[in-house]
């Protein structure tokens, strides 16, 4: 097929392709490619080139650094001259967008598209970026007749992931008609994948490895302290330096600890300050990555703001931070250059357990040392036990007199404790990556998808669950899991069995009213819509307990959670001592505390009938819980909120969390249930994210864009290195300055001496006047018609304003009517909001002049 069909190549590789394909045209073109920008291909990148243009599937196991993104780039190149529609796969979605732009840059915007579960971007292009569920979702969905003739699959090694490796399979399995390019660093023996791979597509498939390593890797064992052993690799021009945690605490720590190294020179940390900028850290960790990257370190992990990590990454590949403190999340293919990988220890918890590294995970971690271009070798060092320290300390210091040797009392490893030594440190070194095992798994998910295609479904039932990888044991029970699911789909209602063979070969329907909404990437939308109906709009509450039914369908944030019971046990605690309950009954009361869950009976009830007609939700069962509303109702800031619960190591956690409430109030609560309080709740949450870290709402509008124009052209406006300001939202940052203020006028509520020194401690002392309220009323009310909008006034025009000399030109002044007892309304809780200084700072400034009677 010519490339002409639908594809416009004309500016890449370059113009003048061939009517025809041609094998060689498109070897010739991409090879002119590599060598304009200063490059060559290495011998197995050539290889795999070959391979792929002549139509073979190819698995690239080759090392880490070895340019398997340029064989990605060519593989594309191939589909595209063919005018066959090409797909690239990521585990993680960083990657999948980061590779998507990547492309549009080098292919262009018109021909790349990206999909993800909230979103598309240019869903018709002939590339597309996705995780690997998303392309496991459609092979299940289309099967053979999926427009989809290649398929990249990056990080290759998931496919024995125990959670996620059946997307990694189902491609293989229901997409016959597509070429494959498999790869990763850590692959182990595939004959068995490369043998079905072929059988199924008719195929060749061709193993491209042994490529030898761009930059070879050193590995060397430290029972140096790690202070020491890290001053040496920076003396010795071994940075920059990656350590590896396995906790984010321990990396934190690290980070923290080696800023009195003199890591960098003071031409380098002024080098840093330039580079940094105007950037804006928040409170709390904000501070501390702050000190630390001026002295040249940085941190890196999955629970930091994504605009920490990037300054970060930023930082790093600009050659600016020689020692980064981070946790394994550096073998998922993060963008950092290294040339030294530590690591602090070859045991990590999984979940379930304390184990010791995988040769696969070890070898993931230690590929990254040393950058192809820059660095001429690479370096791994893994840090012995603390113990195994301390007995090379002891031995140092015994020197060579063999009667102090004899009297070293050796330490031994702290009992229980999962360890390891030099012996299994060697093993693994040498260690291949063991053989990948299948991980294939059935789910209400996956029996619908298939029982919904216009097809005959057995035959695909047969290739899922007993012609897949898995052992014949294995199969024998997924055939087990698919019959109860279909047993279930049918006494739910959801599935029908037909009197007579259909005209495709099925003999089955599927309720389509329910698949539509099943459709949806969020099974649990529908069971919220269908809750939202028992609530009673009536009640106070109402807008509070439709947030609690959105948020008993988003993913649980462990931590936050565990932090909120952390502190509910604290203060349960301190309640049970004041009534004098003994220890004993105390402990045995604790054990029922648990994190607040708002409608958790409510919720519980109506998800079992619900469930009943629905059962593939048994998968993915209500879990009640507040998050989102326990900030609104507490009036708490991000940063209030993260040092209220001690969140600062998982404050990208929180961020995400809110971002998908808000993303899913926004797409879920109906017009029936929206009121006007729900439209604050969904503004402020938009607010609380974009003035805490916009990024993820810039690079959600931007998939929402392109997913309405039909091309990515749309969405580049909105992405993330451009972040509208805090103010653009209008309505959004109006809830922030009412929270603001109501969350002042509920400690004055309280009239305690300890609330009045908290808004003290806000506003300094301009609250002078608080017993002159409680003088004439005695109280202040905080219900009803005291949250109504009327109590609650804005200014905004700043000709009329005696206002500060300190503001800037754009302010409102606000105010909020305290109400009293008698209805007076005759108090007033006056502030100035600076909307040029709150755009700056990317956060609320708001001067308070304190309480006034007019």
């Amino acid at each position: 097929m010519s490339p002409a069909a639908g594809v416009d190549l004309t500016d890449w590789p370059g113009a003048g392709w061939s009517d025809a394909y041609d094998p060689d045209e498109v070897v010739d073109r991409f090879t002119t490619y590599v060598e304009d920008r200063g490059l060559s291909l290495y011998p197995a990148q050539e290889e795999a080139l070959l391979e792929l243009v002549t139509g073979a599937n190819v698995v690239l196991a080759t090392p880490t650094g070895s340019g398997k993104s340029l064989v990605a780039l060519a593989a594309h190149t191939v589909a595209l001259a063919q005018g066959r529609r090409t797909y690239y796969t990521a585990p993680i979605k960083a990657l999948v967008s980061e590779k998507f732009f990547d492309l549009c840059e080098r292919l262009g915007a018109d021909n790349v598209g990206m999909l993800t579960g909230d979103a598309a971007v240019n869903a018709g292009a002939p590339v597309i970026c996705c995780t690997a569920e998303i392309l496991a979702q459609q092979a299940l969905r289309e099967g053979p007749a999926a427009d989809i003739g290649q398929v990249v699959m990056d990080e290759f090694h998931f496919y024995g992931d125990r959670d996620r490796g059946w997307a990694w399979q189902v491609p293989l399995l229901e997409l016959p008609q597509a070429q494959f390019l498999l790869m990763s660093g850590t692959l182990g023996d595939t004959e068995r994948i490369r043998e079905d791979l072929t059988a199924r597509t008719g195929r060749d498939t061709a193993l491209v490895e042994h490529a030898e390593r761009p930059v070879p890797l050193t590995f060397g064992w430290s029972t140096d302290p790690m202070h020491a052993a890290i001053e040496e690799l920076l003396e010795t021009n071994q940075a920059p330096v990656y350590v590896v945690h396995f906790t984010q605490a321990a990396a934190q720590e690290r980070a923290q600890a080696l800023t009195s190294a003199g890591v960098a020179s003071r031409a380098e940390r002024d080098a840093i300050a330039e580079a940094i900028g105007a950037f804006r850290f928040g409170p709390g960790f904000g501070k501390t990555l702050s000190r630390v990257v001026r002295m040249g370190i940085g941190i890196h992990h999955a629970g930091m703001l994504p605009r920490y990590r990037r300054l970060v990454e930023m930082l790093a590949q600009a050659g600016l931070l020689k020692v980064i403190c981070g946790t394994d999340t550096l073998g998922v293919g993060i963008n950092v250059p290294i040339r030294t990988v530590v690591l602090t220890s070859l045991v990590k918890y999984d979940g379930r357990r304390q184990r010791l590294l995988t040769a696969r995970e070890f070898h993931q971690i230690a590929g990254r040392a040393g950058r192809a271009g820059f660095d001429t070798a690479g370096s791994v060092v893994v840090q012995a036990p603390d113990h195994e320290v301390e007995n090379a300390r002891l031995v140092a210091k015994a020197g060579d007199d063999p009667k102090k040797l004899k009297r070293v009392q050796r330490k031994k490893p702290p009992e229980g404790e999962t360890t390891y030594t030099e012996a299994a440190y060697d093993k693994l070194v040498e260690a291949a990556p063991e053989q990948l095992s299948p991980r294939m798994k059935v789910t209400h998910a996956m029996v619908l998808n298939v029982l919904a295609r216009e097809e005959d479904p057995l035959p695909v039932f047969q290739r899922l669950l007993r012609e897949n990888h898995e052992t014949g044991r294995r199969q024998v029970q997924l055939v087990r899991r698919a019959v109860a699911i279909y047993r279930s789909l049918l006494a739910g209602g959801v599935v029908h069995q037909l009197e007579e063979q259909a005209a495709d070969g099925s003999r089955t329907r599927v309720d389509t009213d329910l698949q539509h909404g099943f459709a949806l990437n969020q099974p649990l939308s529908t069971y919220a819509l269908a809750t939202f109906e028992a609530l009673d709009p009536e009640a106070e509450t109402y807008t509070l307990d439709v947030l609690s039914v959105v948020e008993s369908t988003l993913d649980d944030p462990r931590q936050v959670l565990l932090a909120q019971q952390h502190r509910a046990k604290g203060e349960a605690v301190a309640e049970m001592k004041a009534e004098g309950i003994e220890y004993e009954e105390r402990m045995e009361l604790l054990e029922e505390v648990t994190y607040p869950k708002p409608l958790e009976e409510l919720l519980t009830a109506t998800f079992e009938v619900y469930a009943q007609a629905h059962p593939w939700l048994w998968e993915t069962p209500v879990s009640p819980k507040t998050v989102a509303r326990d900030m609104y109702e507490r009036r708490l800031t991000f940063a209030e909120y993260v040092s209220f619960y001690g969140l600062a190591r998982s404050e990208g956690l929180l961020l995400r969390y809110l971002s998908d409430a808000w993303r899913t109030v926004r797409q879920t609560v109906p017009d029936a249930v929206r009121t006007p309080e729900m439209d604050d709740i969904r503004d402020w949450l938009e607010a609380v994210v974009r003035q805490t870290d916009s990024s993820l709402i810039d690079e959600w509008e931007a998939m929402v864009a392109g997913a309405d124009s039909g091309s990515v052209a749309a969405a580049e406006p909105v992405r993330p290195d451009t972040p509208r300001t805090l103010s653009s939202d209008t309505r959004g940052f109006r809830v922030l300055v009412r929270n603001a203020l109501w969350r002042r006028l509920e400690l004055l509520a309280r009239g305690r001496a300890q609330d009045v020194a908290a808004l003290e401690e806000l506003d300094g002392s301009v609250w002078d006047r608080v017993e002159d309220y409680f003088a004439e009323h005695d109280e202040v009310l905080t219900a009803g018609d005291a949250r109504g909008p009327r109590m609650f006034q804005v200014d905004e025009r700043p000709d009329r304003l005696d206002l500060p000399s300190t503001t800037g030109e754009r302010v409102w002044r606000v105010q909020q009517v305290v109400a009293d007892p008698e209805g007076n309304h005759d108090w007033r809780i006056l502030a100035v909001v600076d909307l040029d200084a709150s755009d700056a700072e990317g956060d609320l400034v708001m001067q308070v002049e304190g309480l006034v009677r007019l």
